[in-house]
Parts: structure tokens; C-alpha cells; sequence
């Protein structure tokens, strides 16, 4: 992603969360400068995903890549339904559903997974529609203020 495309997405990120909600993303942040760069550099994780049939990440700050133990590219190019455990997709899907209807949803928890398996949950997290000045629907995106590292669960030995 090139230094334009990503303050684009930075801004449509603030300026849709800011318009369901009248929360700004860049409160406690230094947004003096540049937004896209605020954003990266935020302590919280910032993740987004696009409005394909099966939504694939667009972006991620550096906490977001941080938490997935990830990468840009390989961030950028993951299904976000590969984030969560299979049996969290259907709570995963029904707030995606009502976020989707209502523009945001808030107070969200549920466990997620990084790429060396670890899980993790996620805690009052708010899920928002990017829709730009015009209206149109670009995917939504996440912010994840807190999450916990969640032990490792044993697998039972096999019979022998």
C-alpha cells in the first residue's frame, strides 16, 4: 500500500467510526501530523477487511499485526473468517450481521487466534461499516482496545 492509499483508508477508518459514533480514533493519539501514521503507531489494534463475498483483511496497524503475529502481506492477503476459531464463526458472522444493519456494534468480546496458534480474546471491542462521503460501502473495521492471552489447551493423549 503506497503513503496515499493508506492515508486514504486511515481516514475513511476515523472519519466512519466518527460519523455513526462521534468517537474519534485519534482521541489520546498525537493526530497532529499525518492520520494514517497516528493511526500505525496506535496501542490499540486497528484491523479492516473489504466487502468481498468472503472479506479478505485490507488493513492492519502495527498492533493488529503485532497481536495475529503477522505480517503486512500475509495480513493483507487472510480471509478475515481465518482470524477466529471455527467454533466462534457463528457469533463472529451475527455481529458482523448486526454491525452490517445497525452501522457498529460495541462491547464486543470473543477469541481470536494468531498465526502460531495462540488464542487470545478479545475485550470491549467496537466493529463499524466504512461508508465514505458518498455512501458507499467499503467493508468494516475493528478496533481492540484490550485482549488477553489465553492458555494453551491440552490435547488429550490418544488411547493406547
Amino acid at each position: 500500500m503506497n503513503p496515499e492509499q493508506s492515508h486514504q483508508l486511515a481516514t475513511l477508518v476515523r472519519d466512519s467510526l466518527l460519523a455513526l459514533t462521534g468517537r474519534d480514533l485519534l482521541e489520546g493519539l498525537d493526530g497532529s501530523g499525518d492520520v494514517a501514521a497516528a493511526l500505525a503507531e496506535a496501542p490499540f489494534a486497528l484491523v479492516a477487511h473489504d466487502t468481498c463475498k468472503d472479506p479478505v483483511f485490507v488493513y492492519a496497524n502495527r498492533t493488529g499485526l503485532g497481536l495475529f503475529e503477522r505480517t503486512w502481506d500475509d495480513f493483507t492477503s487472510m480471509p478475515s473468517r481465518l482470524s477466529s476459531e471455527p467454533a466462534g464463526s457463528s457469533e463472529r458472522a451475527r455481529m458482523l450481521r448486526r454491525a452490517r444493519n445497525k452501522g457498529y456494534v460495541d462491547g464486543y468480546r470473543g477469541v481470536r487466534i494468531a498465526s502460531s496458534g495462540t488464542r487470545f480474546e478479545i475485550h470491549d471491542a467496537m466493529l463499524w461499516n466504512l461508508v465514505d462521503a458518498d455512501g458507499h460501502h467499503h467493508g468494516q473495521a475493528a478496533c481492540i482496545p484490550r485482549w488477553t492471552v489465553l492458555p494453551d489447551v491440552p490435547t488429550q493423549a490418544s488411547p493406547r
